[in-house]
């Protein structure tokens, strides 16, 4: 018994150890691209600018209270680190990186099935009033702002587009764990995230080509048949594995064994590669980013997209007589956005690499967004 009090203090001091030297490193970075800024020494600025961004996502990974902001930490080293160096990130030897991009986001889809259950798509018919006014409020008020955002904000007809279609599609498995994080109704969250990735082939599509179609060429049958072979096989699949090792692992205990390896894995395993395909679409895309009237659109564009997106959530739920735990969750299911498969769509379907940066800078705002709201609503308790 001695030796397991001695090595819990041990791991505490280890860990805090690691903390302050992340911290520390993280400070002198910022220091230093400060300085080298101020005295024109731009050639320094961009090893010590990647640094700042990996080491303070790893401070956050240890420490209590950041911790649900280590993702998006991740993704802004991932996002920063091609803008830096693109090289890497767009050709790997003979080997264009960029045909990976749609494989990649694939994947990630694939892992988001495995979390899912039949039970989240029976649960529709338990609770249809939250359900219905969830989705309702995720394929009209997000895209509508979107549009409304890319008007106020952009000129540019690709990054409007890019704008409309990251709003026209349906929630994002990051929203399961923030709504836990913020009391939530998580039952009700899978769901929705089940139900709204269930009509994307016909919303997702619809919403764009009508907000969008003024923009660019949206081919609406092209954009069905994509968001199937991109998102619903792999999901598809994702939910096949789950249900056949959960039932599996109530007969054989390895397969119960397995399950829960792949349970911890595939989560981790998610996150790093969503953040490699956004590094790709971001070098691919380094060119246009690099005019700095496009940068500030689509960064101020995201960050009203997702606040009224949270925003008209929460209160539309509320108007629409649903409970505090189910309002929250519902925020967090339109606020939060499948913005790895709207960049991937951009891509594949309007053929614009400009199109898609709206989706990846998305991806990292919006888990900010989720976890400082979690972080507010958990303090809350709900009565």
């Amino acid at each position: 018994m001695s030796d397991i009090h001695t090595k819990i203090p041990e791991e505490k001091n280890t860990i805090k150890t690691l903390r302050k030297t992340f911290l520390i490193i993280c400070i002198i970075s910022l220091l230093v691209v400060a300085v080298s800024l101020t005295a024109g020494y731009n050639a320094v600025v961009p090893p010590f600018a990647v640094a700042f961004f990996v080491f303070l996502a790893l401070f956050a990974s240890y420490h209590k209270s950041l911790s649900t902001m280590a993702f998006s930490f991740w993704m802004a080293a991932f996002i920063a680190a091609p803008m830096f160096y693109p090289g890497p990130f767009l050709e790997w030897g003979t080997l264009d990186m960029r045909q990976f991009v749609i494989p990649l986001i694939m994947s990630v889809m694939f892992c988001m099935g495995t979390t899912l259950s039949f039970d989240d798509f029976k649960r529709v018919f338990k609770m249809p009033h939250a359900v219905i006014i969830g989705v309702v409020l995720q394929f009209f008020v997000m895209p509508f702002v979107g549009k409304g955002v890319a008007m106020i904000f952009t000129s540019n007809n690709e990054v409007a587009a890019g704008i409309v279609i990251t709003g026209s599609s349906p929630g994002g498995v990051a929203s399961n764990v923030i709504t836990f994080l913020a009391n939530g109704n998580v039952a009700l969250s899978v769901t929705m995230t089940a139900f709204s990735t269930l009509l994307a082939p016909i919303m997702t599509p619809l919403m764009t080509k009508w907000l969008a179609g003024s923009y660019v060429p949206v081919e609406f049958w092209k954009m069905l048949v994509t968001i199937i072979k991109m998102v619903i096989i792999p999901i598809g699949s994702g939910l096949l594995v789950h249900s056949f090792l959960e039932k599996m692992g109530k007969v054989h205990r390895f397969y119960a064994k397995l399950y829960d390896i792949i349970m911890m894995i595939l989560p981790k395993f998610s996150m790093l590669v969503i953040a490699l395909a956004c590094s790709i679409m971001t070098a691919n895309a380094r060119g246009k980013l690099l005019i700095g009237t496009i940068v500030i659109s689509v960064v101020l564009s995201v960050i009203v997209h997702n606040f009224l997106g949270l925003l008209l959530g929460y209160y539309g739920a509320r108007a629409a007589g649903l409970g505090e735990r189910e309002c929250r969750t519902i925020a967090i299911e339109v606020g939060l956005q499948n913005s790895g498969m709207a960049a991937g769509l951009a891509l594949e379907v309007l053929k614009s690499e400009l199109a898609s940066i709206p989706g990846v800078v998305y991806s990292s705002w919006h888990n900010i967004t989720g976890a400082i709201l979690a972080s507010y609503w958990r303090r809350k308790p709900v009565k």
